[in-house]
């Protein structure tokens, strides 16, 4: 989940220990453009404090005027919609003809909000229904899928760690990409049998491991919502393991490298019995191209790549680095290149 929905439930369920009231509001329906997605949270204490985002700020801010005016009397959920005209649109910020539905829950210490919190810092995915009628809350365990059901009866919604990161390398490089992956809400787990590589590992939020890269990734059952990223330049670690990780579900994987090795990673490959559809899902040499160097900078290339692929984002070749790299090489030489 979004790590600032995570903020918003810690500090919901904090408020609630501390005796104040809080509405928890949930966008749950959109149509046409909307600045966030379906099951964005926000919460607003019975101050007007606020954490969380459902839009730009207009409607933020009416939510806000409205406890500071009114309070937290409701006692039951209730389902809203602002921007149902171009009007209203405008007024709140959204898009021209956007419209955004939103759930108001007041909550109470029997909300279960402080036992979500626990669950899903302790790695859980779980699914969270609220009756319309009652405003009663149960938890659950849930299936690994993403979204927001909501029937006007009735609202689910899905919370934990939907995706996982397995990172191939314990070296310097690894350490920036962790930080920032973390901060992504990636479960991240890293793999290194290498014990001078490993034994100084201390990145808050990940997980160490000191298999071998192809076993882990077999125990890992990696699905659709994995990202393998192989960073250490050994073939004997990185070959086993992407061999492994091509033949998943997982949306991502990539290795670090120059052109020239990701075309000699390639043919060693192929002696695996990997075939070219499988081959084709290799990302390599891995991240866009923004003419980065350093640990840091090659980091947030990758997670840039990572991203996009996670979104469903398909890079133009230009972007890609062996597209941009060849660009140059051309440029360079008095060639052309082709746009996009």
């Amino acid at each position: 989940m979004d790590s600032v929905d995570l903020e918003v439930l810690k500090s919901s369920a904090r408020w609630l220990e501390e005796g104040h009231r809080a509405l928890l509001v949930t966008v749950v329906k959109t149509w046409g453009s909307s600045p966030r997605p379906e099951g964005a949270m926000l919460a607003v204490r019975d101050d007007g404090l606020v954490v969380g985002s459902v839009s730009g700020g207009c409607i933020e801010d009416d939510l806000i005027d409205r406890v500071r005016q009114r309070g937290i009397e409701q006692t039951l959920p209730e389902a809203v919609k602002y921007g149902i005209t171009a009007e209203e649109a405008h007024r709140f910020g959204l898009p021209c003809g956007g419209t955004i539905q939103l759930v108001l829950e007041p909550l109470t210490l029997h909300s279960g909000i402080a036992d979500l919190c626990g669950a899903v810092e302790n790695g859980r995915l779980v699914a969270r229904e609220v009756n319309m009628a009652t405003g009663a809350a149960r938890l659950e365990s849930a299936q690994a899928t993403d979204g927001v059901h909501f029937d006007g009866a009735r609202l689910l919604t899905i919370h934990g760690p939907r995706y996982r990161m397995l990172v191939i390398g314990a070296g310097q490089l690894s350490r920036y990409l962790c930080h920032i992956a973390v901060g992504l809400d990636y479960q991240v787990t890293v793999c290194d049998p290498r014990e001078e590589y490993t034994e100084e590992w201390n990145i808050p939020g990940t997980k160490i491991v000191r298999t071998m890269p192809d076993d882990t990734v077999i125990e890992m059952k990696l699905d659709e919502r994995c990202a393998v990223i192989a960073l250490t330049h050994d073939p004997k670690l990185d070959d086993l393991a992407l061999m492994e990780a091509l033949k998943t579900p997982a949306f991502y994987v990539g290795a670090l490298g120059s052109r020239r090795n990701n075309q000699a990673r390639r043919e060693r490959l192929k002696e695996f019995d990997l075939n070219d559809t499988e081959l084709g899902r290799l990302h390599g040499p891995v991240g866009i191209y923004i003419g980065s160097r350093t640990p840091p900078e090659i980091a947030v290339s990758i997670l840039a790549e990572v991203t996009a692929a996670k979104n469903g984002v398909s890079l133009p070749t230009l972007l890609q680095v062996e597209g941009a790299k060849a660009a140059r090489e051309i440029a360079a030489s008095g060639g052309t290149a082709c746009s996009v």
